[in-house]
């Protein structure tokens, strides 16, 4: 498959690290292969028309910034740190995590109370910067290099860090302060990019294939009979996207009612699905959903 032709290579950066896996199976539940050469850090992909490259996240937000990548994936709190000039087309809701302040359980419940100055560590230097002075505190930032969690008490008073569990933290013996924002895997392009009509093109149809994915995801396909008498209270009962599927079975004595339902909803749905007269109940697990 192909999305563009006679036109310049959509460059597209992969990230390196945690966020690899979850990426690499986006795009292959989409029908997109990795596939990795005999140099690593340069894949291909069964999708035509891209070039791609594997980077730490943090430096793709500079390479989509500068404008020497079009398309890549990287983290909310990188794009946010690096104040990176990029649009935001798709959050993937994958490796989802805080960046929080976080101090030593014993000092944590007076940090705003002593007014005494703090050292605080952080690999995000801009974002800690910005809650220090927007929490009016007394405290001076250190750039931190990775393991910032052991840094506390000998080395600062408190860090800025990401957590997804909390569980390194209170290993750590550190009990979060303040929650600064929320992260995720997400898909940015550089905004002149999109000023290219095939490039746009071709960038928005890559974004529907994974958000066809993410959609599925969510989603189950939900398949029922019901006798005519029930058929309304049936379909009012079922959140489809638009509207609910029905057709008439073959011996016209009732329908087959279809739907897709959101898939956290199924626990109290399925209940009230027979307790109005639906039976014969079918759920299945689109692999993509294209509105």
């Amino acid at each position: 498959m192909t999305l563009q032709t006679n036109i310049d290579p959509l460059r597209l950066a992969l990230p390196k690290g945690r966020m690899q896996e979850g990426v690499v199976h986006l795009l292959e539940d989409a029908g997109i292969r990795v596939q990795q050469g005999s140099r690593g850090y340069r894949p291909s992909i069964s999708l035509g028309g891209f070039e791609v490259k594997i980077l730490k996240p943090q430096n793709i937000v500079e390479m989509l910034h500068f404008g020497s990548r079009d398309l890549g994936f990287a983290g909310a709190d990188w794009v946010a740190e690096l104040d990176g000039e990029l649009i935001e087309l798709l959050d993937t809701a994958l490796d989802p995590v805080s960046l929080v302040a976080a101090m030593p359980a014993t000092t944590a419940g007076d940090f705003k109370l002593t007014g005494e100055p703090l050292i605080i560590a952080s690999e995000y230097r801009n974002l800690t910067e910005r809650w220090i002075a927007d929490a009016a505190l007394r405290a001076t930032c250190i750039r931190s290099y990775g393991a910032t969690e052991v840094f506390p008490p000998e080395d600062a008073d408190c860090i800025v860090d990401i957590t997804a569990t909390g569980s390194t933290l209170q290993a750590n013996g550190l009990e979060i302060v303040a929650k600064l924002l929320e992260s995720s895997t997400r898909l940015y392009c550089n905004p002149r990019a999109l000023d290219m009509p095939e490039k746009r093109e071709a960038i928005e149809s890559f974004t529907l294939l994974l958000r066809s994915v993410l959609d599925a995801r969510e989603r189950v396909m939900l398949e029922l009979n019901v006798t005519s008498d029930a058929l309304d209270a049936v379909v009012r009962l079922l959140p489809a996207m638009r509207e609910a599927t029905i057709a008439t079975l073959h011996s016209h004595q009732g329908y087959a009612v279809k739907a897709a339902v959101r898939r956290a909803l199924l626990p109290t749905l399925i209940p009230q699905l027979k307790r109005s007269g639906g039976t014969d109940i079918i759920i299945s697990s689109p692999s993509q959903i294209v509105p």
